[in-house]
């Protein structure tokens, strides 16, 4: 009885410090591009997009490009000192400002928004890997997988080390059933970044489709030891623990994922089955209509998950 919870990763919001020195942006739109960043990492999103909406009105306004050529009368020059004043351009400093302004919108749950901001980021910087992450994941929260998969593609062909790609993308691959190719970028996400608690829970969703049910626990303990306040491998290994036949268990780690992330869906349903096979027919309905509250379009999946522990539970075969 597995019910795996889909991770969805955005990446780290483009930090100030790669741009701050770009003589062409305006300070102030600087300065509400960093307070910007400020307000998300304090949780203030609605602060944030306002911070974004004023660093890329600021810094979309045309302004003269100041020229260091010496003044020449040569017919070779197409441009004179005068000439290359009235040059303007958008500054590509714009790029990442809508970059992050889309992962604040897809937070708010703006998912439309925040795939446009993903495109004119795009438009401004085709080379702005983050773009193409963050729209691959919001293109994949609105069911666009193969959209989602060529967004993963082109930010890895950008960056090959960017191993919150190779996780984002190993992510999706289990989604679609290539748990093999799940693997590959996993174990290219953890050389990269052999700590990082992530890799190695989607390590143990994975193990848990090769019914590697000993290992999946070992990778959920390992992303446990390395992010105790992660909801998501205590779920997992409460997964885990389900298919190995040890509900006891599996029930103490459903009870911590909820603690740590009470809206987690996926983790009353399996709670749910747990009290199921334990003969707590009351206790399973509560938290199934639990998880229903939360995540209604579930319906129809927990209904054939219930009938299939209640035949269990009945010793059918």
């Amino acid at each position: 009885m597995r019910y795996r919870q889909t991770i969805l990763g955005l990446s780290v919001l483009i930090l100030f410090t790669s741009v701050a020195g770009h003589a062409q942006t305006p300070a102030s739109a600087a300065n509400y591009y960093q307070h910007g960043i400020n307000n998300f990492e304090r949780g203030d999103l609605d602060g944030a997009l306002e911070d974004y909406n004023r660093a890329i009105e600021i810094s979309s306004r045309p302004f003269p490009a100041k020229s260091s050529q010496k003044r020449t009368s040569s017919s070779a020059n197409a441009f004179d000192s005068a000439a290359a004043d009235r040059i303007t351009f958008i500054d590509p400093f714009t790029a990442r400002a809508y970059t992050n302004r889309g992962v604040v919108l897809l937070r708010k749950g703006d998912v439309a928004a925040a795939i446009s901001d993903f495109d004119r980021a795009i438009e401004i910087n085709s080379g702005l890997a983050e773009a193409y992450l963050d729209r691959g994941v919001a293109r994949r929260s609105r069911g666009d997988l193969k959209g989602a998969r060529a967004d993963f593609d082109r930010t890895l062909v950008i960056n090959p080390r960017f191993s919150e790609a190779y996780n984002d993308r190993a992510d999706l691959r289990l989604e679609m059933g290539d748990v093999d190719g799940a693997f590959a970028d996993l174990n290219r996400a953890r050389a990269l970044r052999p700590r990082f608690a992530v890799t190695y829970d989607q390590f143990g969703y994975a193990r848990i489709a090769k019914h590697d049910f000993d290992n999946a626990i070992a990778d959920f303990n390992r992303a446990i030891q390395l992010n105790p306040e992660m909801a998501s491998a205590y779920q997992g290994r409460g997964t885990a623990r389900m298919d190995k036949g040890d509900p006891e268990r599996a029930i103490i780690d459903f009870d911590r994922a909820l603690e740590l992330d009470p809206k987690l869906a996926v983790a009353y349903t399996n709670r749910g089955l747990a009290w199921l096979l334990q003969g707590q027919d009351a206790k399973a309905q509560k938290d199934f209509e639990q998880c229903l509250l939360i995540k209604p379009d579930l319906k129809a999946e927990l209904e054939k998950r219930i009938d299939l522990a209640k035949e269990f539970r009945s010793g059918k075969p």
